[in-house]
């Protein structure tokens, strides 16, 4: 059957620049996206891609207020900021839209209508911190305060991120809004659920994220962690999902619900409709043909790995339940580091797209690094500056561009730019592994892909210097047989140029069209694999495609955004009014960091949050293992019986800690989203190898 797809990525929100993390995700797609619309009409006969700016939210409207414009004013700006970046990189959308649209509204309230009339939508009053100055509830991100566990001091309203206590914004000790300063005041508001615990939604999740195909291994381990993995338990994991915000807030008023606004999670995802809607509509497409329940088309979203909780449970939930189709797959991808650390505005690696391109760095190098180190995993990736200029200098300009440039000049100078026979036996091979490497593409194995392409590279440059055309062409002006072999070889190498440059194309598609005008042949597709250029095929003359990366260069893009990225004057004088939050390399040298292996773990009879944990960092006790009892805040995210034999982190010399369940003696490190956009408690793990005991420093 034919394949009519749809495919987006993840929504950028509208309150900052693009960065090279971000790129990750925009570049694979884009990829993946470029090698369908390269495949038959028979095989692929529409593919789409669209994306939109994610507008909505408390951070949207405070940020447009200091910046003294509407929330119109700034998403309409950094839209344009977007789209630029994007473009910059070769990125192309069939629509870049925004999430404040007619298209969006409409599909947010009929979904949220077709869930209310399911009995799924649920008004509760919550208790909330709410700012007098400012008259608004405050997001537990806009609430600071002192650590009702451990006592530290400007710590978010969810979670400590000094001793990693999780808690409730009502727990704080002297609470305060980061927006006016103001101490916040508890009050009672009407806010919209809804009901992902309900049985229907459960059973559906249960079985969908079980589906072959939906997730990735990885992913789909993961959500079962969070439903729990009976199927016919009555064990509720999932929770209600707060789907409202009180005014004032930048989004959708919710239908019936004046001054209640829909939370910007609901209506980001229904933005790929809305941002695919209005596609449909300038170009005559079928939406519903592509949204109906029994639809025959695929729907894929990439994503970043800090969203699956969203684009894996609410988000299938809610179209399963308001009668729309679910995706066939969600793909989610791992984080950027550069050079193997997390990106660091002080050291100028937290760099953005724009400064990229304004240093003049081509941006086709980044897309062939990044697709060289992609597959389809969740892994991260890491930018290592220096392995990135080797890799592009070695590959793209040392194997691929070295057979034009060595070859081409010769086909102009000496044939008058036509070709001899192009279909020899050594260029089978080149031909025969399309297959191959169309898998490796349709797999999201990019970098199986671009292996196989350099192999290819390879075998071609073994060739022709083996033939050696520069000593052929000395030869062949008064000699015809040296000068068929001269034409022969270098034909041969164009061909096989062209070749290469099809398996390329996904990854670097204005470098393709380059050599398509060079070769003066209608764009690629996978099918011309199999067609060689035939003899007296004219070409055009040879320019230049590609130049080296020079190390100066990456020295400028560092500087440039450690220039940018300074702490303003003000910025510094605020972060340091009252307190220092530094800490010398003798303080932290003083942390007992610890290498633990989890021996045993079992819930804690009464306690909501705990799990007891039995800890080997390597101490031993007459003769024998020598465990750690360690009572740990994770039983929301973790099942006791998947903890046994896994590796994690602990402090090994904080003072025990006396609890009416025991004596807790250390703490594990876990991760947490501070801002609340990502939800779940993530235990801190060492790269394989490490063994209980050893020292972290």
């Amino acid at each position: 059957m034919t394949r009519k797809i749809l495919v987006t990525s993840a929504l950028p929100y509208a309150n900052g620049a693009i960065h090279l993390g971000h790129l990750v995700e925009y570049i694979q797609t884009d990829i993946w996206v470029r090698f369908q619309k390269m495949q038959p009409k028979e095989r692929v006969s529409e593919c789409w891609y669209v994306c939109a700016d994610d507008t909505h939210g408390t951070p949207i409207m405070l940020r447009a207020e200091k910046d003294g414009i509407t929330p119109e004013a700034l998403i309409a700006r950094v839209h344009s900021e977007h789209s630029r970046d994007f473009a910059g990189f070769h990125v192309a959308f069939d629509n870049f839209y925004t999430t404040h649209s007619d298209e969006t509204r409409d599909c947010a309230n009929e979904i949220y209508s077709r869930l209310q009339k399911g009995g799924l939508i649920e008004k509760r009053s919550i208790e909330q911190y709410y700012d007098p100055v400012r008259q608004m509830f405050l997001p537990d991100r806009f609430i600071k305060g002192e650590c009702p566990k451990c006592g530290a001091k400007d710590q978010y309203g969810d979670n400590c991120e000094n001793c990693g206590a999780a808690y409730t914004p009502n727990d704080l000790i002297d609470p305060y809004s980061t927006v006016s300063g103001a101490k916040p005041e508890l009050r009672n508001s009407d806010h919209y659920f809804f009901r992902l615990s309900d049985s229907s939604c459960q059973s559906f999740l249960r079985r969908w994220t079980r589906e072959s195909g939906r997730l990735q291994p990885e992913a789909a381990n993961k959500m079962q962690e969070w439903l729990g993995f009976d199927e016919n338990s009555d064990e509720n994991k999932l929770t209600d999902w707060d789907i409202s915000r009180d005014a004032p807030y930048f989004g959708f008023e919710i239908p019936d619900a004046p001054g209640k606004y829909f939370y910007v999670w609901l209506d980001a995802p229904i933005g790929y409709m809305g941002s695919f809607k209005n596609l449909c509509t300038r170009r005559g497409i079928d939406f519903d043909e592509y949204w109906k329940p029994d639809s025959q088309t695929e729907l894929y979203h990439f994503i970043g790995k800090d969203i699956l909780y969203f684009h894996a449970l609410f988000w299938p939930a809610e179209l399963e339940h308001a009668g729309y189709r679910t995706p066939t797959s969600v793909f989610a991808h791992g984080f950027l580091t550069v050079d193997g650390a997390k990106m660091s505005k002080s050291r100028g690696t937290f760099i953005t797209a724009e400064s990229y391109l304004q240093q003049g760095l081509n941006p086709e190098w980044l897309r062939y690094y990044y697709a060289a180190k992609l597959n389809n995993s969740m892994e991260d990736i890491d930018l290592n500056l220096e392995d990135f200029a080797a890799r592009v200098n070695s590959d793209l300009v040392g194997k691929y561009i070295n057979i034009a440039s060595r070859c081409a000049g010769f086909i102009s100078k000496k044939f008058d730019g036509q070709l001899t026979t192009t279909d020899a036996p050594w260029l089978k091979p080149l031909r025969d592994t399309a297959q191959t490497i169309a898998q490796a593409y349709e797999d999201r194995e990019f970098g199986r892909a671009l292996r196989e392409v350099m192999a290819l590279a390879d075998s071609a440059n073994v060739i022709i210097n083996d033939r050696k055309p520069w000593e052929l062409a000395k030869q062949a002006d008064n000699n015809p047989e040296v000068s068929a072999q001269l034409h022969a070889a270098c034909s041969e190498a164009i061909e096989a140029f062209r070749l290469l440059t099809l398996y390329l194309k996904p990854v670097l598609p204005k470098v393709a069209q380059a050599v398509e005008a060079f070769l003066g042949i209608a764009p690629l597709t996978w099918s011309d694999a199999a067609k060689p250029l035939a003899a007296g095929h004219q070409i055009n003359s040879y320019t230049h495609l590609m130049t080296r990366i020079d190390p100066k260069q990456i020295a400028a893009l560092v500087d440039a955004n450690k220039a940018t990225f300074s702490p303003a004057p003000e910025t510094v004088a605020q972060t340091t009014v009252g307190h220092d939050d530094s800490i010398s390399i003798d303080d932290f040298m003083k942390i007992d960091l610890r290498i633990a292996r989890i021996v045993a773990a079992d819930h804690v009879e009464g306690a909501e949050k705990l799990i007891r944990l039995a800890l080997d960092i390597g101490e031993t006790q007459n003769g024998g293992m020598k465990t750690r009892q360690v009572f740990a805040g994770i039983k929301s995210a973790y099942d006791p019986a998947l903890l046994i034999g896994r590796m994690t982190m602990m402090v090994a010399n904080l003072a025990p800690r006396k609890m009416k369940f025991g004596i807790s003696e250390g703490m594990v490190l876990a991760a947490s989203d501070p801002n609340g956009n990502t939800p779940g408690i993530f235990l801190l793990a060492p790269d394989a190898g490490a063994l209980p005991g050893m020292r972290v420093k």
